[in-house]
C-alpha cells in the first residue's frame, strides 16, 4: 500500500487515462505524482518537486495549504492569462495515511476541470448583446427613418423613392455583415482556447486568397504581389480560420492602400515565435496607404475601433475585421504585429509557429 494514500498503488497508466489533470502531493507540498494531463497544461511532471515551481497559482497553492492544515476539501476556481486565458473549476482534497486516519492529512490531490469554453460562453453572449445593440441602433434607426418618409412626404415621388431604397439597401447589407462578423468572432473567442490540430502550407493560403482578390485590386488599378521563400515549414492551423486571417488583411491593404499602388505579401521562415518559443512562419502584409498614426496602433483590435468611422462604413467595414484576425492569431498561438508610418503605409505581420 501506498503509504501517503492508504490506497492502492498509484498507477501511472491509470492516471495518464484521466484526460484531466490530476496532482497528487505531500504535506511538503512536494509532488508525488501527476498525469500527462497535469505536465501538458502546468509542466508538473517530476516527482520530488516543489508544487510551487510549476504551478504558479497563488489561489490554488493557497487552497492546497488549507487542505494540508485542516484536512478539509476546497472548491474553487483558477484562472491562467497565458498562454491563452483558460479557467479551472479545482477540487483539492486531502489524502489520508492509513496508520494515522485521525491526524492530519498525508498529502492532498487537485482535480482540474476545464471550464473556459463555459466562461467563454458566458462572456460572448453578454458581448454580443452589448454589441449588437449598440452598433445595430444607427442603420436601423436610419432604415426606419426612410421607411417612415417613403410612406408619407415621399409617397408620389418615384426618384426619392428610388433613391432612398438604394441606401436602405446598403443599410440592411451592412446590418448583414455585422451580424455575420459578430456571430464569427463569437465562435473564434469560443473556442480560442482549443490548439487547432491540423497542418496547414501557408503558401497555399495566401496564394489563394490574393487569387480571389485579384479582381477587387484592379478595380483600383493595384496588384497583390506575393512573394514567398522556398522550403517554408507548415503550421498547425485551421485552415479556413487562417484563409479568414490573411483574407481580411489584403483586403483592408487594397481597401486603404493609395490606387496604383501595390500591395505585398511577404512569406519567410523566423527562428522563433515568441509565445511558444519555437521556430515558425511569418507572413507581413504591406500597403503603401496613408500610414497609421502611432496612438492609434495599440487599439487597431479592439472591438468597433476606428481611425475614421465615416470612411470605415463607406468602405462596408464593421469595425470587427482585426479584432478576428487578433483572436485567430491567439488560438494558433502567434503573434500579430503592426508597423506604420505617416505617408508611407502599415505592414500587418502574423507569426506562426511552424508543426
Amino acid at each position: 500500500m501506498n503509504p501517503i494514500t492508504g490506497l492502492s498503488p498509484l498507477d501511472g497508466a491509470v492516471l495518464d487515462s484521466i484526460p484531466e489533470p490530476v496532482i497528487v502531493v505531500d504535506r511538503r507540498r512536494d509532488v508525488v505524482a501527476a498525469n500527462t494531463a497535469a505536465g501538458q497544461e502546468f509542466g508538473v511532471s517530476y516527482r520530488g518537486r516543489a508544487l510551487a515551481l510549476s504551478l504558479r497559482h497563488p489561489l490554488a497553492l493557497a487552497a492546497v495549504d488549507k487542505v494540508l492544515a485542516g484536512g478539509v476539501a476546497e472548491n474553487i476556481e483558477v484562472n491562467f492569462p497565458a498562454p491563452t486565458a483558460r479557467a479551472f473549476s479545482l477540487v483539492v482534497a486531502p489524502l489520508r495515511s492509513e496508520a494515522a486516519p485521525g491526524v492530519s492529512p498525508a498529502g492532498a490531490v487537485l482535480v482540474f476541470h476545464d471550464v473556459t469554453a463555459e466562461r467563454r460562453a458566458e462572456q460572448v453572449r453578454s458581448d454580443f448583446v452589448a454589441n449588437a445593440s449598440h452598433e445595430l441602433r444607427s442603420p436601423l434607426s436610419a432604415l426606419v427613418g426612410f421607411i417612415e418618409t417613403i410612406k408619407g412626404p415621399a409617397r408620389d415621388d418615384p426618384e426619392a423613392q428610388s433613391r432612398f431604397l438604394d441606401i436602405m439597401a446598403v443599410e440592411a447589407q451592412r446590418m448583414t455583415r455585422l451580424v455575420e462578423d459578430l456571430l464569427s468572432l463569437s465562435g473564434i473567442e469560443a473556442h480560442e482556447h482549443v490548439l487547432p490540430q491540423g497542418r496547414v502550407d501557408i503558401s497555399q493560403v495566401v496564394g489563394h486568397v490574393a487569387e480571389s482578390l485579384r479582381r477587387q485590386a484592379e478595380e483600383r488599378s493595384m496588384t497583390v504581389r506575393v512573394e514567398a521563400a522556398p522550403g517554408l515549414p507548415q503550421v498547425n492551423g485551421d485552415p479556413d480560420q487562417l484563409d479568414q486571417v490573411f483574407r481580411n488583411l489584403v483586403e483592408n491593404a487594397v481597401a486603404y492602400g493609395r490606387p496604383g499602388t501595390e500591395v505585398t505579401v511577404t512569406i519567410r521562415p523566423i527562428d522563433r515565435v515568441a509565445l511558444v518559443a519555437r521556430p515558425g512562419v511569418a507572413v507581413a502584409v504591406q500597403d503603401r496607404g496613408d500610414g497609421i498614426a502611432k496612438e492609434h496602433l495599440p487599439r487597431l483590435t479592439e472591438r468597433f475601433y476606428r481611425i475614421d468611422k465615416a470612411r470605415s462604413r463607406k468602405l462596408g467595414g464593421t469595425g470587427l475585421g482585426l479584432a478576428i484576425v487578433k483572436h485567430i492569431v491567439n488560438r494558433h498561438r502567434g503573434r500579430l504585429t503592426i508597423e506604420s508610418e505617416l505617408g508611407k503605409g502599415s505592414v500587418f505581420t502574423v507569426a506562426l509557429p511552424a508543426a
